[in-house]
């Protein structure tokens, strides 16, 4: 195993050479440029996807070398047990992979905390292990894809898929690669095997090879919808593509402030709702969409959004460190490390890492704060409840300023916004009438005794599940918020669209979601509620069940199983639907093609 392993390093020592050479020039280059560290998620997400693409050539040419008849034969009668055989290849090329890509990215992390002023935390410590993580998650897709039937190959994609969708943070990310790279090693050992064309043998090579093919059918028929959809769009009447239908919630979405406040107040039976309608067209109108969607995670390998800014008066540039808690700045002309901004006068730390959202202001999912260049201070502006989270940027309409959490939208003084330090108390407080849905929109009209506010709910319902409504306020400056109007916005979709992606396959969209959402932070601006099925959708998703056992049936006695095999298969089809079907076609071939 020692010799095989040492002999695959040899084979491509030039390579991964010549390839850790350029990584660490391309590096050193966007290094003079940026710092690499503090980039937003999107770019973290490229470069690792050109890390993953380089395992997954590595592991094609490595195993298509050897796949030819020839060279398999050869390789597979080395006095090793093929377990042993496929572990060296995949060590020597775990080792090739460490040397060209996790060693240069070692190297920067360590060249920037030793010799420059940049901020380094603990965490990039582990961004060159997550790399390594993702170029072997590559090779083992691309080994297993090469070595796989022609029809199952491509599915060696979607375990490391899950990396790219997955919300895990920190040490958690960490793990979620760790299983994915240990199921992707297993099934490589599963089709390592003398006869390539056999579908794998034991029930734990079955079900390594079947989850995999399950998910990528479940994804390609959800994908499947799109082709109904290009129809739609061709033929000229599709909702998002053309003139959206009179009443529902796309138009509502897309109507200006005062063509939705006009709408929802058309059936209002309030005394002074044609007063109302009057001053519309004549008064100043605010609006605000939730549009912060997730806030930094204490000690994430990357960031949702740069966590940097200048201050050009003072000369400087700060950077948050997650260990400081606190925004520690650069001087651009010397590049040497000044000054430190904490909160008030005593800089305290941050009680999260802060989103920067515009205009000297930063906020965390409690409160919002704002730089002062002339001090040189970070101060509160506001604070909200601890169990509301800020949910997008303050938004000044006439004499107030609307700020918006997740269960009510706040009216502050805007001269005392713009002018003093808080915390300031808000002016009034309307909570937020969501029932377990997302808000879209908010629209205010400011009146002489108060104001009057348009909440419109459904953001996720144009082709998913959950309900969409509009409902106007009268929101008094004394006493309690008085609801004038409330409509149903109908659906723009057909309803088994809307519910596609559920009824195709309930246990598949559960797990999906499950997955994604595995060892990740709570996060209340994604929470919307449970959503209410239908009927037709639990028929539709009952018929594709037993239309999908019965065809596990039917092509169960043309394949390569046995009668135990074949009733196991017809259970899971009936459990899992469609995609357990079309797992099961790919996995077997029929008898006579056997």
């Amino acid at each position: 195993m020692r010799e095989l392993w040492r002999a695959e390093l040899l084979r491509f020592r030039t390579w991964a050479i010549a390839a850790a050479i350029v990584h660490l020039a391309v590096l050193g280059f966007f290094a003079r440029l940026v710092d690499p560290l503090q980039q937003p998620d999107f770019v973290h997400a490229i470069v690792a996807g050109v890390y993953f693409v380089a395992g997954l050539l590595l592991g094609l040419y490595q195993m298509g070398s050897y796949r030819r008849p020839n060279a398999w034969l050869n390789l597979l009668h080395r006095p090793l047990p093929p377990g042993r055989i496929v572990a060296a290849l995949s060590l020597a090329a775990g080792a090739l992979l460490c040397l060209a890509v996790l060693l240069p990215l070692a190297l920067l992390v360590v060249g920037q905390w030793a010799w420059t002023a940049r901020v380094v935390d603990l965490r990039h410590a582990a961004l060159p292990l997550a790399a390594g993580m993702i170029a072997t998650g590559g090779y083992l897709a691309g080994a297993t894809a090469m070595l796989s039937t022609r029809r199952v190959a491509a599915f060696a994609l979607v375990p490391p898929a899950l990396w790219f969708a997955s919300q895990a943070n920190g040490a958690w990310a960490l793990v979620m690669q760790a299983l994915v790279l240990a199921w992707l090693a297993a099934w490589l050992r599963v089709v390592f095997k003398p006869d390539l064309t056999a579908p794998p043998r034991t029930a734990t090579g079955q079900v390594l090879a079947a989850v995999p093919l399950a998910f990528g059918s479940y994804v390609l028929l959800v994908m499947a919808s799109l082709g109904y959809q290009l129809g739609w769009m061709v033929i000229g009447n599709h909702p998002l593509n053309g003139t959206p239908p009179e009443g529902g919630y796309v138009q509502a979405s897309r109507a200006e402030s005062g063509e939705l406040l006009l709408a929802g107040l058309a059936g209002s039976e309030h005394a002074q709702a044609p007063l109302w309608r009057q001053q519309v067209p004549l008064s100043h109108l605010g609006s605000m969409a939730p549009e912060i969607t997730a806030f930094p995670v204490a000690h994430a390998l990357t960031n949702p959004a740069l966590a940097e800014f200048d201050d050009a008066g003072n000369r400087r540039r700060y950077t948050f460190s997650h260990d400081a808690g606190r925004f520690l700045g650069v001087n651009p002309v010397n590049r040497e490390r000044e000054g430190v901004l904490g909160i008030g006068e005593k800089q305290l730390r941050f009680p999260s890492p802060p989103l920067l959202v515009g205009d000297g202001l930063m906020a965390t999912a409690h409160a919002l704060y704002r730089y002062d260049s002339d001090r040189q201070q970070v101060d509160v502006v506001l604070e909200l409840p601890p169990t509301e989270t800020l949910a997008a940027s303050p938004a000044a309409t006439g004499e107030a300023v609307m700020v918006l959490s997740n269960q009510a939208l706040y009216l502050y003084d805007a001269r005392a916004f713009r002018a003093g330090t808080g915390p300031l108390a808000p002016r009034q407080r309307l909570p937020l009438p969501l029932e377990g849905a997302r808000l879209a929109r908010i629209d205010l009209m400011e009146l002489i005794d108060g104001e009057l506010v348009s909440i419109t709910v459904g953001r996720g319902s144009i082709d998913g599940p959950g309900a969409a409504w509009q409902s106007v306020w009268h929101w008094p400056e004394e006493g309690a918020p008085e609801q004038v109007a409330r409509r149903d916005l109908a659906p723009d979709f057909p309803l088994l669209l809307r519910h596609y992606e559920w009824w195709v396959s309930p246990l598949l969209s559960h797990a999906r979601l499950a997955l994604v959402q595995l060892f990740a932070a709570d996060n209340p601006l994604q929470a919307g509620g449970s959503h209410h099925r239908p009927v037709a959708a639990w028929l539709a998703a009952g018929l594709a069940a037993l239309f999908a056992a019965a065809g596990s049936l039917a092509w169960g006695r043309r394949q390569v199983l046995g009668r135990r095999a074949r009733a196991v298969w017809v259970l899971a089809c009936l459990l899992v639907g469609l995609p357990g079907l079309l797992a099961q076609w790919l996995l077997y071939p029929r008898r006579d093609h056997a």
